[in-house]
């Protein structure tokens, strides 16, 4: 049976020590076990909680985002970003080969070229999460269907979207995939 779990969880770079995301004093990341809505490594070990437990999840990157792929890096004419004023290590957004919303980040840029990384800005880290489950129930028949919890629309991109029906903390958090 697929379950409804709301988490609150502090996201660190486990090698450097960085606080890289929390959602803590905010709304709990809810999502519905099973569907793929947070990173593998991460979901793996939470639906094994119970609710009020908490726990440290070291999650590698083979488990989370991926590795970082050099060749995820590309060279582009400026005159594909006319119109934007472009400053280094922001993020854009654009449309993929299929259809989906992709996410890049302006690494350099001259009077002739951009260069963007299509890496996922979380690519090639071992996070740390500090988990607690706070809510856990049995996900309704709509919420299976549908994979959004509370039948609430769901929010896409940043972080924590990645994708077309993941739920997102207000914070654009990084539990998800």
């Amino acid at each position: 049976m697929s379950k409804v779990i709301g988490i609150e969880y502090t996201l660190k770079d486990a090698n450097s020590g960085e606080q890289l995301d929390t959602n803590v004093g905010q709304a709990p990341l809810e999502f519905i076990s099973g569907k793929g809505q947070i990173i593998p490594g991460l979901e793996s070990k939470v639906i094994e909680m119970a609710a009020n437990e908490e726990a440290d999840v070291l999650v590698e990157p083979k488990d989370g985002y991926g590795e970082y792929n050099e060749e995820a890096v590309q060279n582009l004419p400026k005159e594909q970003f006319a119109g934007i004023e472009l400053t280094e290590g922001m993020s854009l957004y654009g449309t993929g080969e299929n259809g989906e919303t992709v996410q890049v980040v302006v690494k350099s840029f001259t009077d002739e070229e951009v260069t963007i990384d299509y890496n996922h800005p979380m690519a090639g880290r071992t996070l740390m999460f500090s988990v607690s489950v706070l809510s856990l129930r049995d996900a309704s028949e709509e919420e299976i269907q549908t994979g959004v919890v509370g039948g609430m629309a769901a929010m896409s991109g940043g972080c924590c979207g990645g994708g077309s029906s993941e739920s997102k903390p207000a914070t654009g958090g990084c539990g998800c995939n």
